[in-house]
């Protein structure tokens, strides 16, 4: 289970670094910007996305680092089930995979979920 649990956190990070480095901070696919304009305004939508970048590489480290992992975890799964809802419903033509999107978004959720709360070892629950 050890080694299960430390694949599955590499891969869980390894797409919060990407989505916020390469996607956002670097602005490879400006399709997280063009979400972020239509949910919250053309004028907010640049440096928003960047900041929305930063915070998911701080969440990557962080969930790496091992503090406190199960409000990391939390935090994960609330932010992207807000990120999803809202996308959902208020910019579902700009996403990747149209409806399928939340039905990813939903499996992350329970990866996040299972690995910190059921797949990590007992002995580093503290």
């Amino acid at each position: 289970m050890k080694r299960s649990h430390q694949i599955l956190s590499g891969l869980i990070a390894t797409v919060w670094l990407i989505n916020g480095i390469y996607c956002k901070i670097l602005g490879f696919v400006p399709r997280h910007e063009q979400i972020v304009e239509r949910v919250l305004g053309a004028e907010w939508a640049s440096p928003l996305i960047v900041c929305i970048g930063v915070a998911e590489v701080t969440l990557a480290v962080w969930f790496l680092s091992g503090y406190q992992r199960r409000v990391n975890s939390i935090l994960q799964m609330l932010a992207v089930s807000a990120m999803n809802v809202l996308e959902f419903f208020l910019a579902r033509d700009l996403l990747l995979w149209g409806y399928w999107n939340a039905v990813f978004a939903a499996i992350f959720v329970l990866l996040v979920g299972l690995n910190e709360f059921w797949i990590r070892p007992k002995a580093q629950t503290l």
